[in-house]
């Protein structure tokens, strides 16, 4: 099945589940490790507003249906819809699908990438991140707008795009989350670095045994849906002001200009705005990385 504008018709791409006082929001697009496209970046929209509006909800777990948590953006499934008009929820800007050039690319990207993250971060409940196997370029940007990040032993991470002449994903918190030289470090390779890794670096807050992991982020989700939840809001507010007072919200606005400044160099002198990288090639470089820095087989 496929809808008007010939996007195969895959059923629920984001499901929702309560648990008690915790909301489970899971990507479920496995047989292409949950790769994000606007199908399900409005779906899972959808299901963090469900989330924020049940009383009922003290906490939100984000989860990935299958081995890996998310592969990062589609830029290669038959599902992939960057055609497709969607209502704008983010932003107020103008509707990508009738432009073109970098007034296309920065309209998208600015809603469904930029301002889908700006959004999900701000959302007044406490959020937790429960990644295993890849989380990789886009993938990253869901990790990190979650208030917490818990992943299995098995779950490596990486940001690929510098193969493509981009500066890093839409929503660059890299020197915020993990600090600036291990954020040069990852840009840099391209490698993929383990769960171990990431949280030595303070990326992630626990690394748990993959068996272990669904049960370990319920139970810490449950201990903080305990506490009163509107003292959760302001908490997570004052930390999120913390952040955008060290320059977090200025500097990602600044690197959204380097990265489409980079979109239309490479449409300038190349094949296409991802300087001719595409899923296939984008894997297949990828698998070049160091094994110990791998974080899976």
């Amino acid at each position: 099945m496929s809808d008007e504008a010939g996007v195969p018709d895959e059923g629920d791409v984001v499901t929702y589940e309560r648990r008690g006082r915790v909301a489970i929001v899971t990507l479920n697009r496995p047989d292409y490790r949950n790769a994000q496209n606007s199908v399900m970046t409005y779906a899972l929209d959808a299901a963090f507003e469900r989330a924020v509006e049940d009383p009922e909800v003290g906490v939100i777990v984000l989860a990935g249906n299958g081995k890996h948590f998310s592969a990062g953006h589609d830029i290669g499934t038959p599902g992939r819809d960057h055609h497709v008009r969607y209502p704008n929820k983010a932003t107020l800007w103008w509707d990508h699908v009738d432009k073109v050039g970098g007034d296309q690319r920065f309209a998208r990207e600015l809603e469904v990438y930029l301002g889908m993250c700006r959004r999900w971060r701000e959302i007044p409940k406490p959020t937790i991140a429960m990644v295993q196997g890849a989380c990789i370029a886009g993938g990253l940007m869901l990790a990190w707008v979650c208030d917490l990040i818990v992943a299995s032993d098995d779950a490596f991470f990486s940001d690929p795009v510098v193969r493509m002449g981009i500066p890093g994903v839409e929503y660059f918190a890299h020197p915020w989350v993990m600090g600036p030289r291990a954020a040069k470090e990852f840009l840099f390779t391209g490698d993929r670095f383990g769960a171990a890794q990431a949280k030595e670096w303070g990326m992630v807050n626990r690394v748990v045994p993959r068996a272990e992991l669904e049960d370990e982020t319920l139970a810490l989700a449950e201990k903080i849906a305990t506490m009163p939840q509107f003292g959760l809001a302001l908490t997570k507010k004052a930390v999120n002001q913390a952040e955008d007072q060290m320059g977090m919200r200025t500097g990602m606005d600044s690197v959204f200009g380097l990265h489409h400044f980079a979109h239309a160099h490479n449409a300038e002198v190349g094949a296409d705005s991802l300087g001719g990288m595409n899923a296939k090639t984008m894997k297949a470089t990828a698998s070049t990385a160091p094994a110990e820095q791998n974080g899976t087989t």
